[in-house]
């Protein structure tokens, strides 16, 4: 039978193997299989040569029980409802997990942005926010950055909101530039909360993490900042290293400022001299202390989650291991740590943008990395926690239903005292 990779499916599959654990209240599991509402827009652009195109775009608000719905924006040739929609369902139970007061929501544009230039661009951005412009704001919907979408790009929605609205309202969306009120600590926070709950796991798992062996798949925005992360917080050796053109290796280590410029250079970290050239396949099932998936989603899946061989799995990507990889990393006692608890530090920091936006007073950098530390440890302390509370009672779970059943359980208490259901 082949296994299932519908983004939306793998995440109905994972709420619905929580909520059987947990005995999850029948109309609670029913509201939280569907997202709560679904924006299709069609949006017409006006091109550099004169000419209108039409661009389809999307916006889901998964669930608001807690808060207004939080979610990026993605501008991807490949973009589908159904990935919104399954991306819309990790961000509210990474906001629960979190424990901040924020909902999920997730946004795209089916187009290649790498065939846009900057004037088409801004015109794409601006006519998104005018066909999505009810559908969004600071107490509605807070978008982001994510794939292919840049801090640019938040400031034009920010414009093109304010311009509508009559009045400055920098509270609509996060990941901005500093000069237009972004927060501290944005760019690298979804690799920096990762590097808080890689060190709270090699603390239990009792892993040194000035000798340990990391390879790392993906080198955008996650994947360059753990790379430089690991080395600079602890010492670790990265051996390994990809993009989509393929991936390096190297036992003895790489060199970070090596790699970025072959990378600047060539537009390929294979352009890299001083390594093996492997391929992404091949990267995930090196012999290394971590592993990081830090590029898309389902990479390790049933097919290869036999090989896959690390100490400590972290899933800095959204979505990269499939339900039935995951099984099986379980069955073999490989250390994973789910996504929506490792990289949520990206919707943390933003949440503190929000914030700040609102009461109109920033926090310096240490603050700010300071809060993020304290709520990412305070998340892997729960997750264990959970762990333990299963496991008295004979009830071994993984680390990601731990996850989930603490997420889902707080939007279900949510929604039966507003009662919801």
């Amino acid at each position: 039978m082949t296994e299932e990779l519908n983004p939306f499916k793998i995440a109905q599959e994972q709420l619905d193997e929580a909520a059987k654990i947990m005995t999850l209240d029948k109309q609670a599991h029913a509201i939280l299989r569907e997202p709560m509402e679904v924006l299709t827009m069609n949006i017409p652009v006006r091109m550099r040569d004169g000419t209108t195109k039409t661009f389809t775009g999307f916006r889901v608000h998964y669930n608001t029980a807690r808060g207004p719905a939080k979610g990026g924006i993605r501008f991807h040739p490949l973009e589908s409802l159904d990935t919104v929609k399954a991306l819309s369902a990790w961000m509210t139970w990474k906001c629960s997990l979190a424990d901040i007061p924020l909902g999920g929501g997730k946004g795209g544009v089916i187009c290649d942005p790498k065939k846009l230039n900057d004037y088409e661009l801004e015109n794409l951005t601006r006519a998104y926010v005018r066909a999505a412009f009810k559908f969004i704001g600071p107490q509605i919907d807070i978008p982001a950055p994510d794939v292919y979408t840049t801090p640019q790009i938040m400031a034009w929605i920010v414009d093109e909101y304010s311009k509508l609205k009559g009045y400055n309202d920098f509270g609509v969306v996060t990941g901005k530039p500093l000069e237009v009120w972004g927060s501290q600590g944005r760019g690298d926070a979804t690799a920096t909360g990762g590097m808080y709950v890689l060190r709270e796991a090699a603390k239990l798992k009792k892993l040194n993490l000035k000798t340990a062996s990391i390879a790392i798949q993906g080198f955008g925005n996650a994947g360059n900042y753990a790379f430089s992360l690991a080395k600079s917080m602890f010492g670790s050796k990265v051996v390994a290293i990809s993009d989509s053109e393929g991936a390096i290796y190297n036992k003895k280590g790489l060199d970070f400022n090596k790699v970025k410029e072959a990378k600047e250079k060539k537009s390929s970290v294979q352009a890299y001299s001083d390594a093996e050239k492997i391929s992404n396949a091949d990267l995930l099932e090196l012999n290394v202390d971590v592993l990081i998936p830090a590029a898309i989603e389902n990479q390790i899946t049933g097919k290869n989650a036999e090989n896959v061989n690390p100490k400590i799995l972290l899933e800095l990507a959204n979505g990269p291991v499939t339900p039935e990889a995951d099984k099986i990393l379980s069955e073999r006692k490989i250390y994973n740590l789910p996504d929506f608890l490792v990289n949520s530090g990206g919707v943390i920091v933003s949440y503190f943008e929000w914030v700040q936006n609102q009461a109109g007073y920033y926090w310096t950098g240490d603050e700010v990395y300071r809060r993020l530390d304290t709520i990412m440890t305070r998340s892997f302390k729960d997750i264990t926690a959970k762990q333990d509370e299963y496991q008295k009672n004979g009830k071994a779970i993984n680390t990601r239903m731990a996850a989930y059943i603490i997420a889902v359980d707080r939007v279900a208490k949510a929604m039966k005292y507003r009662g919801w259901y």
